[in-house]
């Protein structure tokens, strides 16, 4: 009874893991019709082939791990279709950026993790140290959502976190936590609780933030801080006559590019409080 429902657990979790790994799918769809990447980084599909390549590895040598090796073949397929679309419509920079990540994890990383594990370790203490390597990985992917919780706290927006990705990555944490559960692999079933517990979160902060109006936050630049000494936006500067109007720029001290005036009355030779927007 227990591997049944440990089978069924691990069909649900290939199931839903198939359909966040096609996500991405509308975004590469507009990234080949654009032909550019649109500015997209590459690191998550960069990282989900090295995680995928990992638990490949760790499947190899441990028992009854069928459908872990079918999700992560397909996630490891598909990861290479977007990252080989990405590096044909990224810019030069971000190329680089690829091949460079590419050459840290997937190469010199998996490298150095296959040759240490099959030249030290033998049997189980080879299961053993690939599980707590993945583990370790996969709880700091599990921990990367923290900053955009942060910015989702700080924004009061949930713009930059889509709900139903947060509910199916969720579901997919419940589903891989009960097959390692009833495997009783902890390698498997620990790190799916803080996935569980950050979905859980995200889904919370969604419902709280998702009608909240947006709070747009101004990063202090101080290029853009050294400007705004030399910008005076709807300043009220005097009770003047209308007539004295051309004498209002020469005060600001400034070279004014555009100068918009708003009074309160319609231009007359009467006093009126003058308003005047410049830009420099």
């Amino acid at each position: 009874m227990a591997f049944s429902w440990m089978f069924m657990f691990g069909l649900l979790g290939n199931v839903i893991s198939c359909l966040v790994c096609l996500a991405p799918l509308p975004t590469f769809c507009a990234i080949y019709k654009k032909k550019t990447s649109e500015g997209f980084q590459s690191i998550p599909y960069v990282l989900a082939l090295f995680s995928a390549m990992l638990w490949l590895f760790y499947a190899i040598f441990q028992k009854d791990c069928t459908l872990l090796i079918t999700i992560n073949s397909f996630t490891f397929v598909m990861e290479i279709i977007y990252i080989v679309m990405y590096l044909i419509y990224a810019t030069r920079k971000d190329k680089i950026i690829t091949l460079k990540l590419l050459l840290l994890f997937n190469v010199f990383g998996f490298g150095l993790i296959s040759i240490l594990t099959l030249s030290l370790t033998h049997g189980q203490k080879r299961v053993t140290v690939l599980g707590w390597i993945n583990m370790v990985f996969s709880l700091s992917v599990f921990a990367a959502p923290l900053c955009i919780l942060r910015k989702v706290i700080k924004t009061k927006s949930v713009e930059f976190m889509p709900f139903y990705l947060s509910f199916f990555l969720t579901l997919s944490a419940v589903m891989w936590f009960f097959f390692g559960y009833l495997k009783r692999d902890p390698f498997i079933a620990i790190p799916n609780i803080l996935g569980f517990i950050f979905g859980l979160v995200q889904m919370i902060l969604y419902v709280i933030y998702r009608n909240s109006p947006k709070k747009i936050v101004v990063e202090t630049d101080p290029q853009l801080q050294q400007l705004s000494e030399h910008v005076v936006d709807v300043a009220k500067l005097s009770v003047t006559t209308y007539s004295d109007l051309n004498d209002v720029v020469p005060r600001l001290n400034c070279n004014a590019t555009e100068v918009v005036v708003e009074t309160e009355k319609e231009p007359s030779k009467q006093d009126v409080a003058v308003y005047v927007s410049v830009t420099v």
